[in-house]
């Protein structure tokens, strides 16, 4: 898997053989835990769609995610995120599907339903 910072609130994952890589389109960008949470939903999302192609036997090669997110006005947290797939070689009919499959993810099911979250001293 490649992981490409597109963006300072942008990402995309494409598939690659070998290591998990992280790379940036220039050498001033880095990668923020923004970046990171963009990359958990990607790669989930990702998962869920290869498990769901390979039990149909259809090729996932081709398949990208992009992910975005948008700041709160005037806040340091994400008010939305967006999740782009792009998959050439996947039939019209079996684009519906594949979205139902794609919401499947469980860092998608945890955004969209937030889990609580506590701070506490050691």
């Amino acid at each position: 898997m490649k992981i490409t910072l597109t963006g300072e609130e942008s990402l995309r994952i494409e598939p690659t053989t070998g290591m998990l890589t992280i790379e940036a389109e220039s050498s001033d960008q880095s990668y923020s835990p923004f970046h990171m949470l963009g990359s958990a939903l990607g790669m989930c999302t990702f998962s869920v769609l290869q498990s769901w192609s390979s039990n149909k036997n259809i090729s996932s090669s081709d398949l990208s995610i992009d992910v975005s997110w948008r700041f709160a006005e005037g806040q340091h947290r994400v008010e939305a995120m967006n999740v782009k797939l792009a998959w050439p070689s996947l039939s019209a009919e079996l684009w519906p599907r594949a979205l139902r499959a794609a919401h499947l993810c469980g860092v998608h099911q945890s955004l969209a339903k937030p889990a609580q979250i506590t701070v506490d001293a050691a």
